[in-house]
């Protein structure tokens, strides 16, 4: 177990134990990740704030249920995240994703781009978030964690319910779906966009 690991058990220990500050501590330390996911799912603020202060809710009110020899904490919370925002998205309307906020301060910014590039560059952004939006939501839901929080395969197995195996098929195939309807706009431009 990783110090960070360790802290957040004492954390957790604390607020088992009825101290509020360690509930603060919860929030401070997950709170814009668990939101950031949100609104890349949801890509509503309103929505995305009401989902995330839904899931500190539901994570603090059944903390007692939390495994850490199961999952991490941050797992966990996005697990919760994540089934909310299903729910959500099921019962509303579909889920888009716009590219600045899926990849949030990940692309490297644009060094002295002549205009006619700019223009290129956010054409080719704009093709990608119409292809990400046709997308299903569980090949989207792969996309977000992976690349929008980083998230290793294991992690977003535990997070999304299913075999690690199949996070790592739902990435593929994400990435041949947006590869075929990419293809008309230049070869190369997902590998762009979405490196790290």
């Amino acid at each position: 177990m990783t110090q960070d690991a360790n802290e957040i058990k004492q954390i957790i220990a604390r607020c088992l134990q009825g101290d509020q500050t360690g509930y603060a501590a919860l929030y401070d330390q997950f709170g814009a990740g668990v939101y950031r996911l949100c609104y890349s799912l949801l890509l509503n603020r309103e929505d995305a704030e009401d989902i995330a202060q839904e899931t500190f809710v539901y994570a603090f009110k059944n903390l007692h249920r939390y495994k850490p020899e199961l999952a991490s904490f941050k797992t966990w919370l996005y697990t919760i995240a994540i089934c909310r925002c299903r729910n959500l998205y099921r019962r509303n309307r579909p889920i888009l994703i716009d590219l600045s906020t899926l990849l949030q301060n990940t692309l490297p910014a644009p060094t002295a781009d002549t205009p006619e590039a700019a223009m290129a560059r956010r054409s080719a952004q704009d093709a990608l978030e119409k292809a990400l939006a046709s997308l299903s939501p569980r090949l989207r839901e792969a996309i977000v964690l992976r690349y929008g929080h980083g998230l290793t395969y294991r992690e977003m197995a535990e997070v999304m319910g299913c075999p690690q195996k199949t996070a790592e098929s739902r990435v593929r195939l994400a990435h041949d779906a947006l590869r075929g309807r990419l293809q008309p706009i230049g070869q190369g431009l997902l590998e762009e966009l979405l490196s790290f």
